[in-house]
């Protein structure tokens, strides 16, 4: 038997002050290789509208594309936790809206669901879905779905004043039931001062080394997506040369007629 990872595998984390690690799927076979290599959450990030499907912005995907993504991606895991990044307006406009998409995504396999942003309003999404028997995951720092009214890709919390902005925030979320909490773009003194002072953990993206995990964008992480890099992250791979010379060589075989070769006819 295969013990998943859930809310309280990543609360003894945090209480043992050992790290983990973080990484988006969109697709089976994908998210199946992230679980066989160990990592502990496969986020189903709606980073997908870009690396996936060619948006300019995180704002173009909705609840039925993230459907299809978190049910293709809970198929190919086992062990680790799923959970299913909620898109843009998809938990904004009321509450009964917001526990039915979030609903949506936990009957399809995910195991929690993640919620962008601040306010009183997302406070009481937050406790009405933790009430209704859905985690939350919650997202501060730089909020992509925030884009327009942060002004761009601007780091958040650089000054001790903004810091504990973030960290009065943070305690709110914890107050209101979230997991864990997401610090995206925020410079690495400010999300150790955040993670310090929280009993939750936090997940830095590009927050620097301090937080309790990491998480990144598998295709940044392959090195499959080439449009741009985040400053933040590493890429271990070069899928992109990869399918590139495969194509090619299977184009040059397919014109010279070395494929298909006699032991791959009936």
């Amino acid at each position: 038997m295969i013990k998943k990872v859930n809310v309280n595998t990543i609360k003894k984390h945090k209480e043992n002050n050992e790290k983990f690690s973080v990484l988006t799927a969109y697709d089976y076979s994908t998210a199946k290789y992230l679980d066989e290599a160990g990592i502990d959450i496969v986020l189903i990030g709606d980073s997908l509208a870009m690396v996936a499907l060619g948006y300019e912005t995180t704002h173009s995907v909705g609840v039925e594309e993230m459907k299809i993504f978190t049910r293709a991606v809970a198929r190919g895991v086992q062990r680790a936790m799923v959970v299913t990044d909620m898109p843009f307006l998809s938990y904004h406009t009321d509450i009964s809206s917001a526990v039915k998409n979030c609903g949506e995504m936990i009957k399809l396999g995910a195991n929690a669901v993640k919620i962008e942003g601040f306010s009183d309003y997302i406070l009481d999404v937050i406790k009405r879905l933790v009430e209704t028997g859905i985690p939350v995951m919650g997202h501060l720092g730089f909020t992509p779905q925030f884009l327009n009214t942060l002004g761009g890709y601007k780091i958040q919390g650089k000054t001790q004043e903004a810091a504990d902005e973030i960290l009065k925030q943070a305690k709110e979320l914890e107050k209101a039931g979230v997991f864990s909490i997401v610090l995206e773009m925020v410079p690495q003194e400010s999300a150790k001062y955040i993670t310090e002072n929280l009993s939750v953990p936090t997940i830095s993206c590009g927050a620097g080394k301090y937080c309790d995990a990491q998480v990144l964008v598998s295709d940044d992480v392959f090195g499959k997506f080439s449009d741009f890099k985040p400053k933040f992250a590493r890429k271990y791979g070069d899928m992109k040369s990869l399918i590139l010379n495969c194509a090619k060589q299977f184009d040059e075989d397919v014109k010279s007629g070395k494929f298909p070769s006699a032991e791959e006819i009936f």
